[in-house]
């Protein structure tokens, strides 16, 4: 697993988490700067190892995925769309084992 860093057409720097089979596990919103950008990743690292701090989602085409909360409750990152809630719930685990050493790449847009 490893983070992505890119910049998106709209200027803003955002990152994805992906997994090792080339699966986007997890994106950003956008940031005004790579430095934001990096801090998001590392907020990412602290607040996957609280449970709490996953916001468990159904969409409206019925399938689940999960918002990445910071302490402040501001959205981190949002997840792939699962098809069912165990699914989602590895996922979530994955998300919480693996950010914590994932490296960091910055890639052209």
């Amino acid at each position: 697993m490893k983070f992505e860093i890119f910049e998106g057409k709209d200027g803003k720097h955002y990152f994805k988490l992906v997994a090792e089979n080339g699966q986007t596990v997890l994106k950003s919103q956008g940031y005004a700067s790579k430095a934001s950008c990096k801090n998001g990743i590392e907020s990412v690292r602290e607040n996957a190892q609280v449970e709490d701090q996953f916001d468990k989602k159904t969409a409206k085409n019925g399938k689940d995925f999960f918002n990445l909360l910071a302490k402040n409750k501001q959205i981190i990152g949002t997840s792939q769309m699962y098809a069912s809630k165990q699914s989602m719930n590895n996922g979530i685990k994955s998300v919480a084992r693996l950010s914590k050493e994932a490296p960091i790449e910055e890639r052209k847009s």
